[in-house]
């Protein structure tokens, strides 16, 4: 019984591999951006997560352009795509603690759209522990009061809403879409978006002062953080609740804190590491109270 309990928690496990993955590459990102402009280093790394999943995933992704609506992948495309195209700017922006934080509202607002949108029933324990992860988050990331509230944090709430939108898109469609398929298309989705912006606000592709460094974390952020971190999502879309993905979630941050502090030498106070515990403790509560996967 052990065994089969654990062979079936494997959706949340793949969305703690996602929040390790995603952890290490937001400090990454912010050296990337130091040499190469936010939309040009977006549009690169989509475009080459798309053109990867075409290559291996494309009879599922024609098969559903023929057989599934259009709205069935168009809506989480746009949503997921929108979402981290933003939350990159914001990076840009402001301080990534700020963002760390304002994204995790998604944490809250997605069972709030599942509600609205599909009527879902909801356990009120889960909800008061998802409510619960957002002390966590602001001791660990904003420690001690946010740097102020501008354009970046405007850019950051709207990404956590689009995230939210993202999540329980994916999870309806998901019945009708190979996961596969839906990850690919959702990259195609956030390269045409990245792309766009590249030549509305910086006149196209540039890459001339793009070091080898820099080209080796856009490689990493487009196969390890896109590719796969999109199709882990999925994939455990079809098994557990927007919800519970949105908890689990709330570990980038945590994951975030660690590789910052093992690459760039920056520590944790005792408000940090508070939040980061309040934070791993929800997520433990809730995965308890969720024996089957499900909320």
């Amino acid at each position: 019984m052990k065994t089969e309990g654990i062979r079936n928690r494997w959706p949340e496990a793949l969305i703690v591999l996602q929040s390790v993955i995603y952890g290490f590459g937001d400090p990454i990102s912010k050296i990337a951006f130091e040499v190469t402009p936010v939309y040009t280093m977006m549009s690169v790394r989509y475009s080459i997560a798309f053109v990867l999943a075409l290559i291996v995933f494309r009879k599922r992704v024609a098969e559903t352009l023929r057989s599934v609506p259009v709205r069935a992948w168009l809506l989480p495309g746009l949503c997921m795509g929108l979402s981290y195209v933003l939350n990159n700017v914001a990076l840009a922006l402001t301080e990534a603690t700020s963002v760390a934080f304002l994204r995790s509202l998604s944490v809250v607002l997605t069972p709030l759209f599942a509600f609205v949108i599909y009527r879902r029933r909801y356990r009120i324990a889960i909800l008061l522990i998802q409510i619960m992860v957002l002390p966590g988050m602001y001791l660990l990331c904003v420690r001690g009061g946010l740097s102020g509230f501008g354009p970046g944090e405007i850019v950051s709430l709207l990404a956590a809403a689009l995230m939210a939108g993202a999540l329980v898109t994916s999870h309806r469609y998901l019945e009708e879409v190979d996961p596969a398929a839906m990850t690919t298309l959702m990259a195609g989705c956030s390269a045409a978006l990245a792309l766009a912006g590249s030549f509305l606000t910086e006149g196209g592709i540039h890459l001339e002062t793009t070091t080898p460094k820099a080209w080796a974390i856009i490689l990493y952020l487009a196969i390890a953080c896109t590719l796969f971190g999109y199709l882990m999502q999925n994939l455990a879309l079809t098994r557990i609740s927007e919800r519970s993905v949105a908890l689990l979630q709330s570990l980038c941050p945590v994951m975030t804190a660690i590789f910052a502090f093992l690459l760039l030498g920056e520590r944790l106070n005792a408000a940090g590491l508070t939040g980061a515990s309040i934070i791993i403790i929800c997520v433990v509560l809730a995965t308890v109270l969720t024996p089957g996967g499900s909320d």
